[in-house]
């Protein structure tokens, strides 16, 4: 691009430039009046004597022109003369919320060659929003764009000048040589040193374990264990803060109020993401409190739900709080989208998507089964391969786990098959959450939970739906782990009080999936394993690198609310821990789980084949052959996954021709060797890893991790208020166990069922807190950006790069009305269920709010 541009700038030329930028804003909670307020008028404050746009004129901010062409005596891009900032335009068609542009003026000669970055330096106290700067009727050239998205601080804050590159891209061997230093020099100071406490302003990315999710100077009840760092407990790592040991314990951070992000990781306060973000803080920090103050120092109301009429007037009537409670959270207008109070007094909930047709739907055997399939956690059921159901504990400690479910219990329920035919016939499928409950449970029932490991084993009938034939609900051994477990099966019943034992047994099984897809399918598996991931790519890849401009849009705010859930959410005392089953042990456990993460089986064919849901088969349009036709997640994420590694196949293959360009590419090497042995250090010993030497490895990890960022982690979030809002359908705590006949509980179960039934599963101050969560983490800001979308269409000024871009968003939207269409198809009951609820969690695109669609580029909540 480059080539031949002597003589095109006449000397004394001025080039024209554009800049975009967004002034500071203060966010404070108790002053926004509403999410249209948040998002719509922006704010106006720069400080105390920088109060409005004349702070930005005269000499507030200069921008210095580099050189891509032409280079100075030490081999470096020539600089152009420091320029300021003019007036403001007053219309310009392009701006977004909360969006100023600038002119300004640049003097450059013809000697000087043609600009390819620029330094930007800040004069004023507070810092703003750099978006991005045009420059233009650059002669024989037109424009040349940079997309800058970053905090600019104060000048005295930076060893280095702030520097942005203009929308080029190169892999290393390629940059122009005036360019070639600045780039390197711009990945050294990401880096940093990594020593001392992180400040505010900084954009340093480096590593460390997760140490600061305990308070052991609080006590040893608040200590938690460093997850990272060893074989006990191995975890992904989290970006490092710096911030100074705990007095108790050495190897444990001390938290406090303020959290390091590297600046351009907490986006920009407009964004409404970042009102969702706030909420969920204010939940944590105003709502839980005042709730808990209602249950406990007030005794105002009963901690119980005395009928499923009840916990449905959550939705219809709202539930009635002490006006001095209300009054605590209704003055928190950022709130106020989320808690809809009637009058002074009642707090109401939107109606979950589960109940909108059929109140009692959820209750029926082939809806859980069926959310097994379509459901908010549809990556863990198996198809059986062996009977009984073997354990992978350690025999030497935990004894004989194999489970106590037989044939007798099945087969008169398999339209004439025996368990081996069903077996060869792949109709007999498994939800097993034994293994990962049952070394910690003897640890768990000791508190005021109680609970079982889970096994159920379902049939694929003959007409095409699963069924579920039994459930194991399993305790250690009371004489010790060593002798194994007590076992004891339940099969289903329609009539009695064997159907309330029935419904119990399944809402012991649906606790426990709640905790694994929360601390582990959802948390785990795309939340933590994804942040590694971010701080390698801003530390070893320039932003000129196409790698980099590949996988930017997919890390959006992903530390941000990784950083959040470790202050408010999966921390000592948070609310995963308040509400949860796990409770003080769930990261833990999530650790414990990690130990068998494999990175490549996340994507997802290899997903379904290794559970048995799939087979390969060439002859199928994504080279696998479902064992259910009608599995929703799988079918409708087979589209998706296919689309994103054609585009990522598409993209890859213009920048690296041959093997050899990617071997020789240092920035990719280096990327990904401190990838595995960083950022994933604990499995840098596994051999699965891909060896990045050809250009098939850079497709399979690019496309995985644009699939686990987007459409796993919508598959498993966006559910969460539709199927989980109603408590009675995904219980999250199990409080008692099955009522022993005889017993005074089992009388109760039989005088009144769904009392014994709410006495066993989350009682009301945890739901409450439950449903104000799940709901934030299931809606979309208003400024998301969906798969297929950017947020400049001047990411990149490769002209094949764009096209190859719109070719995968013409391709979603092809898929999206394939999926439409195929909800249509009324022979595919798993696709509504007895809840009659159209399975549209991978449907690309969708409005803000709560609407159960949707995938987002990238991890934002």
């Amino acid at each position: 691009m480059f080539s031949g541009v002597t003589g095109l700038l006449n000397r004394g030329h001025k080039i024209k430039g554009t800049v975009v930028l967004m002034r500071k804003n203060v966010l404070d909670i108790n002053s926004l009046t509403s999410v249209g307020g948040v998002i719509g008028q922006g704010f106006d404050i720069l400080g105390s004597t920088l109060d409005n746009l004349t702070a930005f004129l005269g000499r507030s901010v200069s921008l210095q022109l580099i050189s891509a062409t032409k280079s100075d005596a030490n081999g470096k891009g020539k600089l152009g003369k420091a320029t300021f900032l003019e007036g403001i335009i007053s219309s310009l068609p392009t701006l977004g919320a909360g969006q100023s542009a600038f002119r300004i003026h640049f003097e450059w000669d013809d000697d000087m060659g043609l600009p390819g970055a620029f330094y930007i330096k800040n004069f004023m106290q507070t810092e703003f929003f750099l978006v991005s700067l045009t420059l233009e009727d650059i002669p024989n050239h037109g424009s040349i764009y940079f997309v800058c998205n970053s905090w600019i601080y104060n000048a005295k804050h930076y060893k280095i000048d702030r520097i942005f590159f203009a929308n080029q891209t190169y892999l290393p061997s390629e940059t122009p040589s005036p360019l070639a230093h600045y780039r390197e020099e711009e990945l050294h100071n990401l880096r940093g040193d990594g020593t001392g406490e992180r400040k505010e302003w900084e954009r340093i990315y480096d590593y460390d374990v997760y140490n600061d999710l305990g308070n052991p100077d609080s006590g040893d009840n608040h200590a938690r264990p460093v997850l990272g760092g060893s074989d006990t407990y191995p975890y992904p790592r989290r970006g490092r803060t710096g911030r100074k040991p705990t007095k108790k314990d050495p190897n444990s951070e001390s938290r406090s109020d303020f959290v390091y992000l590297p600046r351009d990781e907490a986006f920009g306060h407009l964004k409404s993401s970042d009102f969702l973000t706030y909420a969920l803080k204010a939940v944590s920090q105003n709502v839980v409190p005042a709730l808990e103050s209602v249950f406990f120092d007030l005794n105002f109301t009963p901690n119980e739900f005395d009928s499923f009429e009840e916990v449905h007037g959550l939705y219809e009537g709202g539930i009635k709080l002490p006006t001095d409670i209300i009054s605590k959270i209704s003055p928190l207008p950022v709130l106020k989208e989320i808690f809809r109070t009637d009058g002074e007094q009642v707090l109401k909930y939107p109606p979950p998507k589960v109940i909108q047709v059929n109140k009692s739907a959820w209750m029926t055997d082939e809806e859980f089964v069926r959310e097994m399939l379509a459901g908010v956690n549809p990556n863990v059921i198996c198809c059986l391969k062996e009977f009984p159901p073997q354990s992978k504990l350690d025999s030497q400690v935990y004894g004989d786990h194999t489970s106590k479910i037989t044939k007798e219990h099945l087969e008169p329920n398999l339209e004439g098959l025996t368990v081996e035919e069903a077996i060869q016939n792949k109709k007999l499928f498994l939800l097993d959450h034994h293994d990962s409950i049952m070394p910690y449970l003897r640890r768990i029932n000791s508190t005021s939970t109680k609970a079982y490991a889970s096994r159920t084993i379902l049939f694929f009938s003959d007409d095409k739906t699963l069924k579920p034939l039994a459930i194991e609900l399993s305790l250690p051994h009371p004489e010790g782990d060593q002798h194994g477990f007590v076992g004891q099966v339940y099969e289903p019943a329609l009539e009695g009080v064997e159907s309330t034992i029935w419904l119990l047994a399944k809402a012991y099984v649906v606790v426990n999936d709640s905790c694994y897809h929360q601390l582990v399918s959802h948390w785990l598996n795309t939340h933590a394993v994804v942040e590694p991931f971010v701080i390698a790519t801003n530390r070893h890849l320039s932003v000129v690198h196409p790698i980099h401009k590949l996988l930017y849009p997919h890390y959006r705010d992903t530390m941000n609310i990784n950083a959040l859930a470790r202050q408010s959410l999966v921390n000592d005392g948070g609310i995963i821990e308040k509400t949860f089953l796990w409770g003080r042990y769930s990261m833990e456990m999530s650790s414990v789980i990690y130990k068998d993460w494999v990175f490549t089986e996340q994507a997802l064919p290899n997903d379904l084949v290794k559970r048995g849901m799939a087979s390969w088969d060439s002859a199928s349009p994504h080279g696998v052959k479902l064992v259910v036709d009608d599995y929703p997640y799988a079918v409708d994420g087979l589209e998706i996954w296919t689309t994103i590694k054609t585009w990522v196949q598409d993209y890859v293959n213009l920048y690296y021709t041959t093997d050899d360009t990617l071997t020789q590419d240092s920035e990719l090497q280096a990327w990904w060797k401190e990838l595995v042995e960083v950022g994933h250090g604990d499995k840098k010993n596994e051999s699965w890893w891909p060896k990045m030497q050809a250009r098939d490895d850079l497709i399979e990890v690019c496309t995985i991790l644009i699939w686990i960022a987007s459409a796993l982690h919508a598959a498993v979030n966006f559910g969460q208020y539709p199927y989980g809002g109603l408590i009675l359908n995904r219980p999250t705590l199990s409080r008692r166990l099955m009522p022993e006949k005889g017993s005074s509980e089992y009388d109760e179960l039989v005088k009144s069922p769904q009392k014994a039934y709410l006495k066993t599963i989350t009682p009301k101050l945890q739901t409450l807190i439950d449903l104000s969560v799940i709901e934030i983490l299931s809606r979309h800001a208003s400024d998301e950006l969906y798969l297929g979308e950017r947020d400049n269409p001047n990411w990149t000024s490769d002209v094949k790069a764009l096209e190859a871009f719109k070719k995968f968003g013409n391709k979603l939207a092809e898929i999206e009305q394939k999926l439409s269409q195929r909800n249509n198809d009324e022979k595919l009951r798993n696709r509504h269920g007895p809840v009659q609820m159209p399975y549209t969690l991978l449907h690309p695109s969708s409005k803000e709010g709560l609407t159960f669609r949707g995938i987002p580029n990238s991890i934002s909540i």
